[in-house]
């Protein structure tokens, strides 16, 4: 008797086990063979030492996973910040525009960020649901690629189509404000409208050229822009409740010792798009953008779209590393 009590036991205890496999909706371009995939099936090892037993189920369909997420058929999703910005607005507005220049201050950004003395504002709720950033990670800056180098200003931009992701209010207010044809696309399709010759224009970082294959629409007449409209990194974004006490601090702790590879990929990424494809602007036009983004940052904050706490931030660590840019004499972030 004793002996089927202790069996009903120890199947009890796997069966618990089993139970206690946690499923994460991994959000990749290239599925199992993207590099933020592998980034998430690092952290999902480094888990195990948190007690926590993850489940990784690869999408590479964006929408598709942050709706199986809140369908609730995953308690953690890996996904760009433009979309986890709904779930902690703090973390997401890393991602402004023009806030980041430079993968110098996107990294001190990003550190900052995820200091436990932040790890309040790591845990927000919405709907009366609670939600959590576990882990954030460089993506890479974004710079505009178009298919003809002669639309090398806002004016000869005018009336040109650009493949702007039709979720993120902030690329939707640009789109309008250069007076370009926006074309509501998904990051699955985005770049193929610019290969196809749907749309002249996209912005996209290094981390985008070679998988998507943009050499395509470049052709022989294209060019890539070194200013960076966006910089765009991933969260990985969890229901508390269902992960270990203490689960967040650690993951996030662990994020942050992956920043110095994380970065190092960026730039080796962003060193293999041809010297060809690459021009610069002008300081008066370099000069003319970035007030612009400024404004479009400024009234983005006023709607309630970018944490005015974190605009601050950035705004901080951009003029800690660009100290005679124009803006860091002029309040108002």
């Amino acid at each position: 008797m004793k002996n089927g009590i202790l069996i009903a036991a120890f199947i009890t205890v796997l069966s618990t086990n089993a139970q206690a496999k946690i499923d994460i909706c991994v959000f990749d371009l290239l599925g199992k063979a993207g590099e933020s995939y592998k980034m998430v099936e690092e952290w999902s090892l480094a888990a195990k030492s948190w007690n926590a037993d993850l489940n990784l189920m690869p999408y590479q369909d964006e929408a598709k996973a942050q709706s199986d997420f809140e369908a609730g058929k995953c308690d953690g999703v890996s996904m760009t910040s433009m979309r986890a910005r709904k779930y902690n607005k703090f973390a997401g507005s890393i991602d402004a525009l023009g806030a980041i220049t430079s993968n110098s201050i996107a990294k001190k950004a990003i550190s900052y960020v995820l200091d436990p003395r932040n790890k309040n504002r790591m845990v927000s709720r919405v709907n009366g649901e609670a939600f959590e950033v576990a882990a954030i990670a460089q993506i890479g800056l974004a710079y505009v690629f178009v298919r003809d180098k002669n639309i090398n200003t806002i004016e000869k931009g005018k009336g040109k189509k650009f493949a702007y992701l039709h979720y993120d209010q902030a690329q939707k207010m640009i789109v309008d404000r250069l007076d370009l044809v926006g074309v509501p696309s998904e990051i699955s399709d985005f770049a193929k409208k610019f290969n196809n010759n749907q749309v002249d224009v996209i912005a996209a970082p290094a981390y985008a050229y070679k998988p998507l294959e943009i050499a395509k629409g470049l052709g022989t007449q294209g060019a890539m822009f070194n200013f960076p409209v966006i910089n765009l990194t991933g969260d990985i974004i969890i229901r508390p409740e269902k992960f270990p006490a203490g689960f967040g601090l650690k993951s996030r702790a662990w994020s942050i010792k992956q920043l110095p590879k994380n970065f190092a990929t960026i730039a080796r990424l962003e060193a293999e798009i041809p010297a060809k494809y690459k021009q610069s602007l002008s300081s008066e036009d370099t000069r003319r953008y970035q007030q612009m983004l400024r404004d479009g940052r400024i009234e983005l904050t006023k709607l309630g779209i970018y944490d005015p706490l974190m605009m601050g931030v950035l705004k901080r660590a951009r003029c800690t590393v660009e100290r005679t840019n124009f803006e860091c004499s002029l309040s108002g972030e």
